[in-house]
């Protein structure tokens, strides 16, 4: 099925470069490239810069030890709970509008956040931002995946969108601290701000609109299943990770949201247009795929957690220190970026996935070799350096291999999925695992161990998606 484009603001899709044609972007594709990343960069980095600020803001406005994690939870709601539904809605009714009602509610929400007056306005504001980053992500990068044909320049701005990615959190968690100690918290939900209102202007006139040309039902009850579940699963984990699974609000949100998650898997069985298509995930390239890419987000943002506190605690560096050793992190993914499209069409993007998971797991393992010695933190900066390079490769040759070969008009939807087990991956891995860490007597001891299970998680992934890829039809050239 092809996709109706606005005459007022079509232009001709760049063509796949012949083999061995040096693959070249041009102006109009770099413009467009910079506005769809800039975008996934101000997403994540809204994932880690208010995590040093929280002590100074929940003093600034009265929120408890205890409710400071909602300054978190707020945002991880609606920001996961609904990517299905806002991606699906940008496939049905244009992916353009969509990504600029996102970013202008996004821009919105981040003044109402710096200009937060009691910790409801606060809250509200950052709710407000998970939603409308909730509609950003997936239409922002199914809007990448259509402007860019598959193939090299797909590849190229696959990579350099993940490079983006991962180089936000990390740079999130420097300017996260060097905002706070400078200018105040509030300056960090402006820079989010200012971020929005760069890039708000530029899109208009550079993003083609795209939709299906008929207006097919949106699947209401899929929506509310889907939606309910993830929001619901999201708020257990996001809550065990600071109180522990032992309550019985946690207890009770995983139940609802696994029995409206089992609900949502009935429904879309049963409907003529569903919200998410079951054959799809039934592709193997789809669910092995996503295994990798919730697996690589998991376990890497638990490995943040645990040497976060690992240098705080047992090293007893600042917070600022802390931030430039995971800046030396975002520099190394940042400088391997460029790489990463000559190893994909080395390996191709399944190969890719199960090497840069195999990779990710001994990085890991290497850690284990810090201990109390002030020493420590040099291999343990290098280890996180090479592990944050293989979660480079493995985020872009993941949403690589869960897209390719899907259609046009089912973009949205598979991106959809991506950023789904990118949020539930960011989200899952600490509440888990992190746990492990906060509750041990021995600090040390307890990073120790969170260290050796994400590692052989991570290891034994990498086993099962190349035993399950290994099986997949072979990739199109």
């Amino acid at each position: 099925m092809r996709e109706d484009r606005s005459p007022r603001s079509a232009a001709p899709l760049p063509e796949a470069p012949a083999a061995g044609t040096p693959v070249r972007l041009s102006r109009r594709d770099r413009l467009i490239l910079f506005v769809l990343c800039a975008a996934q960069f101000m997403i994540a980095l809204d994932f880690s810069v208010l995590n040093v600020a929280l002590p100074e803001l929940g003093t600034d406005l009265g929120l408890g030890q205890a409710e400071l994690q909602w300054a978190v939870t707020a945002f991880a709601l609606p920001s996961g709970g609904f990517l299905l539904l806002f991606g699906r809605m940008g496939d049905l009714y244009g992916r353009r509008k969509l990504f600029l009602s996102g970013l202008a509610l996004f821009g919105a929400a981040s003044l109402l956040a710096t200009f937060a007056w009691d910790p409801a306005s606060f809250l509200a504001g950052r709710a407000l931002q998970g939603v409308g980053a909730a509609a950003i992500v997936p239409t922002g990068m199914s809007l990448l995946t259509t402007t860019f044909p598959e193939g090299p320049l797909r590849d190229r701005a696959l990579g350099i969108s993940g490079t983006l990615l991962s180089l936000g959190f990390t740079t999130g968690m420097v300017l996260g601290g060097v905002l706070t100690d400078t200018l105040g918290w509030r300056s960090t939900m402006a820079l989010l701000a200012l971020f929005a209102l760069i890039v708000l202007p530029l899109a208009p006139a550079l993003l083609n609109e795209s939709r299906r040309p008929e207006r097919p039902r949106l699947d209401v009850p899929g929506a509310v299943t889907v939606t309910g579940g993830l929001l619901a699963v999201i708020y257990a984990l996001s809550t065990a990770a600071d109180r522990g699974f032992g309550g019985s609000d946690v207890i009770a949100a995983l139940v609802v949201g696994v029995a409206l998650l089992a609900a949502f898997v009935l429904v879309e069985s049963r409907t003529a247009e569903p919200l998410v298509s079951l054959p799809m995930l039934k592709r193997r390239t789809v669910a092995w795929g996503n295994l990798g890419g919730l697996v690589t987000f998991s376990m890497m943002s638990t490995v943040v957690f645990a040497m976060t506190l690992y240098f705080q605690d047992v090293l007893e560096l600042s917070a600022f220190q802390t931030g430039l050793v995971f800046g030396f992190q975002g520099t190394a993914a940042a400088v391997s970026g460029s790489f990463v499209p000559k190893v994909l069409g080395l390996l191709g993007a399944r190969w890719t996935l199960v090497a840069s998971l195999a990779g990710q797991g001994l990085s890991v393992a290497g850690l284990l070799v810090v201990g109390t010695e002030s020493w420590s933190v040099w291999p343990a900066a290098l280890c996180l350096a090479l592990a944050c390079v293989c979660n480079l490769g493995a985020i872009v040759s993941y949403g690589l291999t869960v897209t390719s070969g899907v259609p046009d008009e089912e973009q949205g939807l598979a991106t959809g999925l991506v950023t789904s087990t990118q949020q539930v991956g960011i989200t899952v891995g600490i509440p888990l695992l992190g746990v492990v860490a906060t509750t041990t007597s021995d600090r040390l001891s307890g990073v120790h161990t969170v260290l050796v299970i994400d590692a052989a998680v991570v290891l034994a992934t990498a086993a099962l998606v190349a035993f399950g890829l290994g099986r997949a039809r072979p990739e199109k050239p």
